[in-house]
């Protein structure tokens, strides 16, 4: 009842059941919960305006993640960054790998560091797994034990990461299809590939400093193990954690630039809730409109 059921539409459309309503579920989900699926798939593109499956969603359904995740690796292709996001999203599918034992807090932290991208818990899993595979098989082990990483949990995203890799093979994507590691857009094209999946796991920093959740309004915290420190003021998040408060978990900083870009049918400014982060918005969304028309002013 108090799921995300997105996956389960996704794949009863793709067996072909039409009528979502009238299927006899052992227990149906509350409407309410049903219709903030399709919304949701409307809003990735895996479904039309009419709530029929489109050609990315029939890709979508193929891999076996949570429809986010899914939209994010498959955008990948756009921008040009398939094997880092093929690394990204196995890491994300397997549990935690830096470990912190209490007594030791202060050299795994040292450890973690040097994998550290500072804006981004993401780019932060995607340096961990790079350094993993460039040790040889018979070391890895005890890498992982004098860096704090959690062996077995870094291996399993190594079988991950190919099969996903076969899936892609087959819906004919090409999985070297990278950016150089050099080129000024690499971090740029590998964060709007993961936000294009999660722009609905948006937050906002208010004036107070505090970060707000997107159109729900959420006070939220960033995870106590995220490598955000200088707290910037977009950033998207993979999971959502309610403990002694509401944090984010595995978060990125984000242009705002890139909401009304990437996805402005979610973005609608006529259906936004009052806030500081929507008159962010506006003031974006002018400033653009400046330039445009200085340019073609210069053009003329």
């Amino acid at each position: 009842m108090r799921s995300d059921i997105s996956s389960v539409i996704l794949t009863m459309k793709k067996l072909g059941i039409e009528n979502l309503v009238r299927f006899d579920f052992m227990d149906p989900p509350a409407p309410e919960t049903m219709m903030r699926a399709l919304e949701n798939l409307n809003y990735l593109g895996a479904l039309d305006d009419e709530g029929e499956l489109t050609e990315l969603g029939n890709e979508m359904a193929e891999l076996p993640l949570d429809p986010q995740l899914s939209k994010a690796l498959l955008s990948s292709k756009e921008y040009g960054c398939v094997p880092e996001m093929l690394t990204i999203t196995a890491m994300l599918s397997i549990p935690p790998p830096f470990l912190r034992p209490r007594e030791s807090a202060r050299f795994a932290d040292e450890a973690k560091s040097q994998f550290v991208h500072a804006d981004s818990d993401h780019i932060t899993l995607l340096n961990l797994y790079n350094a993993f595979v460039e040790v040889p098989t018979k070391a890895r082990s005890k890498w992982c034990y004098d860096n704090y990483i959690n062996y077995r949990s870094i291996s399993s995203a190594l079988n991950v990461r190919h099969q996903l890799e076969g899936i892609l093979r087959r819906l004919h994507y090409d999985v070297t299809n990278g950016n150089h590691f050099e080129s000024t857009y690499y971090f740029t094209n590998i964060k709007k590939s993961i936000f294009a999946g999660f722009f609905m796991q948006v937050a906002h920093r208010e004036r107070t400093g505090h970060y707000l959740t997107i159109k729900d309004n959420q006070v939220v915290k960033l995870y106590p193990s995220s490598v955000m420190k200088n707290k910037p003021d977009w950033v998207m998040f993979h999971e959502f954690v309610l403990t002694t408060a509401n944090y984010m978990r595995t978060v990125t900083a984000v242009d705002g630039e890139w909401l009304m870009d990437i996805a402005p049918q979610y973005y609608d400014l006529n259906s936004f809730p009052d806030c500081s982060a929507k008159n962010d918005i506006i003031a974006i969304e002018r400033r653009k409109k400046l330039i445009r028309e200085n340019s073609k002013r210069r053009k003329h």
